[in-house]
């Protein structure tokens, strides 16, 4: 038997009879010569069964070709790990652990990745002393031994409203030599939530994966579940649907690059950063009455109509807004304290962001081409392009300058898209969605690639919905940034990738 994929495309739907099912030696030695060869994991979680797992694997091919693939294989009690030849997979490999209890041997680092109950009562790797599954934050930590080392604990409760999550970091007086990052403190169960639907509390629980990424979720899921159906959203819907995903991806940006300039103590800035920031939440409230989108994306198109009063009120805020955030940001490059503090701070090499399977900004910050507006189209991306913008320098300066390019980018598409919506209906009646089908559906979202993959089974109900957050590829590029760091530059370093920490707790 030879390797072979399932060669698809961005939101479509095939038979799950379709997906080549191979024998574990050739579907693991696949994997590692396709990541050799320029592909990318998406995506790679099991179905649980009572002898074990079944293993789907979908990853990208390079840029260009507009490929996605999925491969699957069965598994026992154990499968062989490939996160030491292939370090994007370790964190995939630890969650398949937890989810279907089987073991990843000879795993580098083999520990929980969320905090959570067995899924049978007395079965898991990790228990507390009644057997009832792990306590949070209690589990071993990598040490870096030395008579001068010493250990500094951040969290996992934090100031402010923010979720949990613990930082460890092993330090030489301000060096940082290994920062270890702990999450899935509030493990929400929202993919276990998902099996047996779709049910009309779905949408809503798409919504709330990240808050501040509603509508990338949303939208995924989405084209989920028209492909499921067979149906196609209206272009309007789908115009509609990609000016969301843009204020989604401004008013994120913005918030970040005042976030940054606040670290750094330059307060003009920051202040600007925080009001604009609300304009441009406000906008996104102007098409459906929420700031974070809430009810505007629904299988089938759109919740609520984009009609010619609120397009043209959108075209005088976008013009305003973007004066005052040119304005605001380009104080930042003129002022020679802050240029300090952002270059060479948070270095992450080019070869390394591709090693840990880096997306989104944080990934184009290092020089990685990817983008999925342009590498796997959907939605109006198919008919209009925005410019994927990279950068050089790999540290703070860079993701920085990358998301105030993306702004710039972002604003151009809206001005066109909004005095050009497209006539016609917005909202396409919703079918029974197919039964022992699989769909693979990958959004940008303003953190990065959002892929989203469901299988149903003979009743045509959700037996697997599997979500990978950009946040769940890029939080292993933090703990890289800091290496060789002054602990000092933790809170700059930790906004320019700016990470979910609930998009993780899945």
């Amino acid at each position: 038997m030879s390797y072979t994929m399932k060669t698809l495309y961005n939101g479509s739907s095939f038979k799950r009879s379709e997906i080549p099912l191979l024998d574990a030696d050739i579907f693991f030695q696949g994997v590692v010569d396709s990541i050799s060869s320029g592909w990318r994991v998406c995506s790679y979680f099991g179905v649980p069964s009572a002898e074990g797992a079944t293993l789907y694997c979908v990853m990208s091919a390079r840029s260009g070709s507009g490929t996605l693939g999925i491969v699957a294989t069965t598994v026992g009690r154990s499968f062989p790990s490939l996160a030491g030849l292939c370090p994007q997979l370790h964190l995939f490999e630890r969650e398949i652990a937890e989810q279907c209890l089987v073991r990843p041997d000879g795993h580098p680092w083999f520990k929980p990745v969320r905090f959570q109950k067995p899924l049978r009562e007395g079965e898991g790797f990790w228990h507390d002393s009644d057997g009832g599954g792990l306590l949070p934050g209690v589990m071993d930590f990598y040490r870096v031994e030395g008579d001068e080392v010493h250990e500094v604990a951040v969290g996992p409760v934090h100031a402010g409203i923010i979720e949990p999550g613990h930082f460890r970091f092993q330090c030489h007086g301000e060096e940082v030599f290994h920062l270890e990052i702990s999450l899935g403190f509030q493990h929400r169960g929202i993919e276990r939530s998902l099996i047996g639907g779709p049910l009309p509390r779905s949408m809503h629980l798409m919504e709330t994966i990240a808050g501040d990424t509603t509508v990338g979720h949303a939208q995924a899921y989405c084209m989920n579940m028209e492909a499921l159906a067979g149906i196609f959203a209206s272009p309007r819907a789908e115009t509609v649907r990609g000016i969301a995903l843009e204020l989604e991806r401004l008013a994120n940006h913005i918030g970040d690059l005042g976030a940054i300039a606040g670290d750094v103590g330059y307060l003009p800035t920051a202040s600007f950063c925080g009001r604009i920031r609300g304009d441009f939440l406000n906008m996104t409230a102007l098409l459906c009455g929420s700031r974070f989108g809430r009810g505007l994306l629904r299988p089938g198109g759109i919740g609520y109509d984009c009609d010619a009063g609120i397009a043209e009120d959108l075209q005088k805020r976008l013009q305003v807004g973007r004066e005052e955030i040119t304005q605001a940001i380009n104080l930042l490059w003129s002022t020679p304290s802050v240029m300090a503090r952002l270059e060479d701070t948070g270095v992450v090499s080019e070869a390394d962001a591709r090693k840990i399977g880096l997306v989104g900004p944080a990934a184009r910050a290092c020089g990685l081409n990817r983008d999925v507006r342009r590498d796997h189209p959907f939605g109006i991306f198919r008919m209009s392009q925005i410019p994927v913008i990279t950068g050089g320098s790999c540290d703070v300066y860079a993701r920085t300058m990358v998301r105030w390019l993306e702004i710039q980018r972002s604003l151009d598409f809206l001005d066109e898209q909004v005095c050009h919506l497209p006539r016609g209906g917005y909202r396409t009646g919703m079918k029974p969605i197919a039964a022992d089908r699989c769909a693979v559906s990958l959004t940008e979202g303003w953190r990065g690639e959002i892929c989203h993959v469901a299988l149903t089974d003979d009743a045509g109900r959700f037996e697997r919905y599997k979500i990978v957050d950009p946040s769940f590829h890029n939080w292993s590029g933090l703990g890289l940034a800091l290496r060789n760091q002054q602990i000092s530059d933790f809170p700059l370093c930790n906004k320019s990738f700016n990470l979910s920490y609930c998009g993780f707790d899945l």
